[in-house]
């Protein structure tokens, strides 16, 4: 988890290029201060999320679609659709078809919503009209080759990013995502419920908690009536339209809340016989074949659905009749009728509207949200007029009832949900902004009144805005198999190799690179040609005089004349006679010795060569011996490198004073520095300098104490 914060301008992010790698962005496209075409962006440490791609039911054609203009579709990593409305997963094929998004973005859903998807739309471009269609029957066939399905509460790692789905109680199959990057949370809610109904359980809560929750804001403060006094007023309203001989419009989306009617209908008929020969009608042959859908992923439904389906199908209707088309429908007497779309904004249940309104018997029950724009919205004002399709003005004389079966979240389930969550950051989105206003300012009133710091930081961008936050996860390391076995304490160090991958970090032992990772340690062997200075039996009673254990022999492939120095380096005449070539497996003991090798070659007397030659060859058997006493051991070791840390400081920084055994005085920039070579600590006023010289000290270190030669197993060297 990391420790966030809104300052952009921290003073600790010393550069602009490590500022815009720490500020996590979320940019709506769609669904900002407005309800529809949700699409989300969400990027951080150069990875792309898209939560939802949907179409504006109030809109059509490209005035529909989410502003993809404002973005990089090739930028895209990740597409996350949260259920099958149009307004969420619409504008897919659109995306993947007709932009240049990035074909190597991975789309996941659900999958239910991958099934009923592909029919969904299907309808959605039937119904389109030429000049409106977005995108071929073709194209949505393509689309359906690279969505992906998921499960609840599996996770999934693609490219860095880890995220999980929850129930979301909205649909069947309905998601939320849990989106993990670089140990920062991100919870997109989509449109959730955290009521269970009659065929669906609610909404759930994460274990995880996250920094930050995108969640709807449909209903703002409104608080929903109780399940049953709502299903209560329903019934009896739609009892008391047919009984007095009037007919009942249900605008409803095919799949939904429509199910959820038609439960709570067949229940109410079977229990009042008088109403048994008033036909329920359902005008949905998308509907009816997705049916097959909901049989099949009963096991995802509540414990109500799946009792009763032990007996029988609960969504075989004894009192609900199917009508394919208009044609088909005898409108001669009272009935409910139960017609798509939900807004009224085109298509059946806008016919039956046109037709019924003028009828004081009549009555439209409207069971769920409708946005700003459709017709839906425009009659709950009580209009005394209509306009049809065709331009002309009727009566509006029919019943208007708004009784809502939405499975949105209302204001005390959303203040629920987020302090159960736990979260510092809260960025409402899929909320007219009136509503969103109201749902900001009581949510502030509640969990920030009287606080000079905020507990809880509320944000609502509108569309293209963006909401920038900053944060510095923790880099938490993984200790695994030899490394783990050690148990950590306090101030002790851990040694091994360190291997980042995405966004963790694992501590492992070298030798057990290949079993966790699949990568392999390999042994780099160099080959050196150098010209030579003096005859080659000097230069092998140099190196004898200063590396006691040269020995002289005689190549076996190229019969030449070779030094073999601690077996670890060799050195052969050339055929010219006046160069040599310097073969080694490369570390940093070894390197060392070679450096004083060449240029034992290129000078001409023995009186220059390197004052280190005989420090370097100390440490290298001090480390590779094996023949002594641990304990006299390590005293030559550590006498060798004390006297090469000295020897190395003054290189770096001038003469030097050797106070005792263990410590050393000199001055830089005219300031006094004292080191325990023992320790390893620096002692110096100047904080800049001091760290100068920690930093040079270090490297020193890492010289005589490499981790390969000390730690590695898998080699010999």
């Amino acid at each position: 988890m990391g420790d966030p914060t809104s300052n952009v301008n921290d003073a600790v992010l010393n550069s602009q290029e490590l500022l815009a790698d720490e500020t996590l962005q979320i940019t709506p496209l769609g669904a900002g201060n407005e309800v529809g075409r949700s699409c989300v962006l969400l990027t951080y440490k150069n990875k792309t999320i898209m939560f939802d791609c949907g179409v504006h039911p109030a809109y059509s054609g490209l005035a529909s679609l989410p502003f993809f203009d404002e973005m990089d579709p090739r930028s895209i990593d990740l597409i996350l659709i949260t259920h099958f409305h149009l307004d969420h997963c619409a504008a897919l094929p659109y995306l993947l078809e007709k932009t240049n998004c990035n074909p190597n973005a991975r789309v996941f859903m659900t999958h239910p919503t991958k099934a009923i998807y592909k029919t969904l739309l299907s309808d959605f471009v039937r119904v389109s009209s030429n000049e409106d269609v977005l995108y071929s029957e073709q194209d949505l066939s393509r689309t359906m080759k690279r969505i992906e399905t998921l499960d609840y509460h599996q996770e999934m790692n693609w490219n860095g990013i880890r995220f999980w789905a929850y129930n979301a109680g909205h649909v069947l199959g309905a998601a939320m995502f849990l989106v993990e990057i670089a140990g920062v949370r991100v919870l997109y809610t989509g449109d959730f419920s955290r009521q269970e109904d009659r065929h669906l359980k609610e909404a759930e809560i994460p274990p995880f908690p996250p920094d930050i929750i995108i969640v709807e804001s449909t209903y703002g403060v409104q608080v929903h009536e109780p399940r049953k006094i709502r299903e209560a007023r329903f019934t009896q309203k739609v009892a008391e339209i047919v009984r007095r001989g009037g007919r009942v419009l249900l605008p409803v989306f095919a799949l939904g809340r429509a199910q959820e009617l038609l439960l709570i209908l067949e229940e109410y008929w079977e229990a009042h016989p008088d109403l048994q020969d008033i036909p329920i009608y359902y005008a949905s042959s998308l509907a009816k074949r997705c049916m097959s859908v909901y049989q099949t992923y009963i096991n995802m439904m509540n414990d109500n659905i799946r009792k009763r389906y032990e007996v029988s199908n609960p969504f075989a209707f004894k009192y609900v009749l199917n009508v394919k088309n208009i044609q088909d429908f005898d409108d001669s007497g009272p009935c409910v009728f139960m017609a798509s779309p939900g807004m009224l904004q085109s298509g059946l249940s806008r016919e039956l509207c046109e037709r019924w309104c003028t009828d004081r018997r009549n009555g439209i029950i409207l069971p769920g949200y409708s946005v700003e724009g459709t017709l839906a919205k425009h009659i709950l004002s009580e209009p005394s007029t209509i306009t049809r399709l065709d331009g002309k003005e009727v009566p509006l004389r029919c019943s208007v009832d708004y009784i809502t079966f939405s499975a949105h979240s209302d204001f005390l389930q959303t203040s629920e949900f987020i302090d159960r969550s736990r979260s510092g950051h809260i960025v409402l989105v899929h909320g007219e902004m009136t509503e969103m206003g109201r749902l900001r300012n009581a949510l502030d009133l509640k969990y920030n009144k009287g606080q000079s710091v905020p507990n809880i930081r509320i944000y609502t961008p509108k569309n293209c805005q963006t909401v920038r936050l900053t944060f510095r996860a923790e880099k938490v390391a993984k200790a695994i198999g030899e490394v783990a076995k050690r148990k950590p304490e306090d101030g002790a160090s851990m040694s091994g190799i360190l291997v980042k991958r995405d966004f963790n970090y694992t501590l492992m032992s070298p030798n057990e690179l290949n079993t966790y990772t699949g990568l392999k340690v390999s042994r780099i062997q160099q080959r050196l040609v150098v010209p030579l200075k003096k005859p080659f039996s000097q230069l092998a009673t140099e190196l004898n005089h200063l590396l006691e254990g040269t020995v002289l022999d005689i190549d076996e492939e190229t019969k030449r004349p070779q030094l073999d120095i601690l077996g670890a380096i060799q050195v052969t005449l050339l055929e010219d006679g006046e160069s040599a070539s310097v073969e080694w497996c490369t570390n940093y003991a070894t390197d060392i010795l070679v450096e004083n090798i060449v240029y034992l070659c290129i000078t001409h007397s023995i009186t220059s060569a390197p004052v280190l030659a005989m420090d370097a060859v100390s440490v290298y058997r001090s480390k590779q011996s094996s023949s002594f006493e641990e304990e006299e051991k390590d005293e030559d070791f550590l006498y060798s490198a004390l006297s090469m840390s000295r020897k190395l400081l003054e290189e770096r920084f001038g003469a030097l004073q050797v106070i005792d055994e263990d410590k050393s005085r000199f001055q830089v920039d005219s300031i006094d520095v004292i080191v325990d070579h023992r320790r390893g600590i620096v002692e110096c006023e100047q904080h800049n300098i001091r760290e100068r010289v920690e930093l040079a000290l270090r490297r020193i270190y890492t010289i005589m104490f490499p981790i390969p030669d000390y730690f590695c197993e898998c080699c010999g060297c």
